[in-house]
């Protein structure tokens, strides 16, 4: 019976997650067909701004989604409906603090992020069309971590590949027959979370969600306990984000724009790697979170085995089609046939993938602490992914060994994390 529900949410999560990371993997690919390698500079360059959106809205809607379950498993409706009011609010709040700065700073914004007189024009387009469209992000995010807790994984996941596909299609539409270039690209993209919210109306048309705003009363420490409680998700995509712009600095000091590029189609891929786990991860937490609050940890605990299982077996899986394919994989976005961005590439996707395992048992691990309410182990994993850890071992290692060590620091660091983590768990297992 655990197996089958583990099964169930997990596959649609995976798939909806894959779904989702296709938004800009599609952007990566026809805007290196369109538009070359300077315009696969300037997405790479302008994509960390979506990592900040997309991970404000998990964190909000993670946070609040693993708060709402507990709240509804314990019976108590008024205070489940409470966090999702405050869940809106909050998306509210970070939806205008982006759209102001795609109003006003994102020229001095794209150049902080190492844009040239390339590719400046079509990175601060993709910049700010991204920003103006962050309402949709954000929203879109926190109704289907809500939606997936209210017991419709299967909605969520046909959301997630509706906006999907959308993208592609509407990529391939504006890029191409409409020539609207690197503006068709993003506009594509913005357009499908609205498409994705489309679909997640179902659940409120036909009267299936048990959560709605109320009015209540804010209460700040309850806002920031679910944020909280999100901040592992949102620290997993901004740790994305933040290594981007990290690597994309030390790589223009190495090999120039063509080097960004070639990091354009590593970075890219990574994020449909990473989506593999984070759907296993977003997958068994409102699993784990019910289990906890009905004070069943043996269940919460046979969850994480599943997810432990899962993960290293798409691993093993995806470094071998990486492995014996990265030739292959870097010509689908080299319309160039660029030698120099086929070796980057090439050596790069070998080299950064050696992460997968460690990476992917990082996201579930952080996803077990956030469900089971030890925020601080699961902070400590995101923090030494996104900030403390990868940045000063990407400086050294790229001193060291130029661009092999850029690759070689996140497989590194992942890894360091991963075996402090699994400490943790055995010592707290331990003094029990």
């Amino acid at each position: 019976m655990l197996f089958k529900r583990y099964a169930q949410y997990v596959s649609l999560n995976v798939l909806g997650m894959l779904g989702l990371s296709c938004y800009i993997l599609a952007d990566t690919f026809f805007v290196s067909k369109g538009l070359g390698a300077n315009g696969l500079t300037a997405l790479n360059l302008a994509i960390p701004i979506y990592s900040f959106i997309h991970g404000s809205g998990l964190m909000i809607g993670m946070g609040g989604g693993t708060k709402y379950t507990i709240q509804k498993s314990q019976q108590d409706h008024h205070q489940a409906n409470a966090i999702f009011t405050y869940a809106f609010i909050l998306g509210l709040v970070f939806a205008i603090v982006f759209v102001l700065m795609g109003l006003f700073f994102s020229d001095p914004l794209i150049r902080l992020l190492g844009a040239d007189n390339t590719v400046y024009e079509m990175a601060k387009t993709y910049l700010q069309v991204i920003l103006l469209f962050s309402p949709a992000f954000l929203l879109n995010n926190i109704i289907l971590c809500f939606v997936r807790n209210d017991g419709d994984p299967t909605l969520a996941m046909i959301a997630m590949l509706a906006g999907s596909f959308s993208n592609v299609i509407l990529d391939w539409i504006f890029i191409f027959p409409c020539r609207m270039g690197i503006f068709g690209a993003v506009f594509a993209t913005g357009l499908a979370p609205i498409i994705s919210l489309a679909v997640l109306s179902k659940h409120f048309i036909q009267k299936k969600n048990q959560f709605h705003p109320i009015h209540c009363s804010l209460q700040p420490r309850k806002m920031l306990g679910m944020m909280a409680s999100g901040v592992p998700s949102l620290v997993t995509e901004v740790s994305s984000g933040v290594v981007m712009i990290v690597f994309n600095t030390l790589i223009l000091g190495i090999a120039g724009n063509m080097g960004v590029a070639a990091y354009g189609v590593i970075a890219n891929l990574s994020l449909v790697v990473i989506s593999v786990y984070t759907g296993i991860a977003q997958g068994i937490q409102p699993l784990m979170s019910s289990s906890y609050g009905h004070r069943k940890m043996e269940e919460v605990h046979t969850y994480l085995k599943f997810g432990v299982v899962t993960c290293l077996f798409f691993s093993v899986l995806i470094y071998t089609v990486i492995y014996f394919g990265a030739q292959n994989i870097t010509r689908i976005f080299n319309s160039e046939h660029n030698l120099t961005l086929q070796s980057i590439a090439t050596q790069g996707l070998c080299l950064y993938f050696l992460a997968c395992p460690f990476a992917g048992m990082n996201i579930i691990l952080s996803m077990f602490f956030t469900s089971t309410e030890k925020p601080l182990p699961a902070h400590f994993i995101s923090l030494c992914r996104g900030f403390i850890l990868i940045i000063p071992m990407a400086l050294i290692l790229s001193r060291l060994f130029e661009l092999p060590g850029i690759w070689l620091s996140f497989p590194i660091t992942e890894g360091i994390i991963c075996i402090a983590a699994i400490l943790v768990i055995l010592l707290a297992r331990i003094r029990k």
